[in-house]
């Protein structure tokens, strides 16, 4: 399994904008990939996914703000989120797998704030 490193998480206010990248120690052409968030207290639950073939998923709450995006070459998949609220505050998490039956990897997660 590939490990993988996520960054770019910080703080933000409300309105602005961040990019999360997700760096993996191998290759991950044949991964689907995911973000996953989990603010405290609640669930961890899917932000967006992107297959090997580029067809992208997202969690309704997402609403044209996010954009999951890959890179290959360089084992990275970037989550680009704009239109940022409170309410998006949590810890998000990249998960890498070969199919939607299997745990995959996770990263240690990058903490995001967002303030009013």
């Amino acid at each position: 399994q590939v490990q993988l490193v996520e960054s770019g998480g910080g703080l933000v206010q409300a309105g602005g904008s961040l990019r999360l990248s997700c760096a993996a120690s191998g290759s991950i052409s044949s991964l689907i990939m995911s973000w996953y968030r989990q603010a405290p207290g609640k669930q961890r639950t899917l932000v967006a996914a992107i297959t090997k073939s580029g067809t992208t998923t997202y969690g309704d709450f997402v609403k044209g703000r996010f954009t999951i995006s890959r890179d290959n070459a360089k084992n990275t998949v970037y989550l680009r989120m704009s239109a940022l609220r409170p309410e998006d505050t949590a810890d998000y998490y990249c998960n890498g797998r070969l199919s939607v039956a299997m745990d995959g990897s996770w990263g240690q997660g990058t903490q995001v704030t967002v303030y009013s």
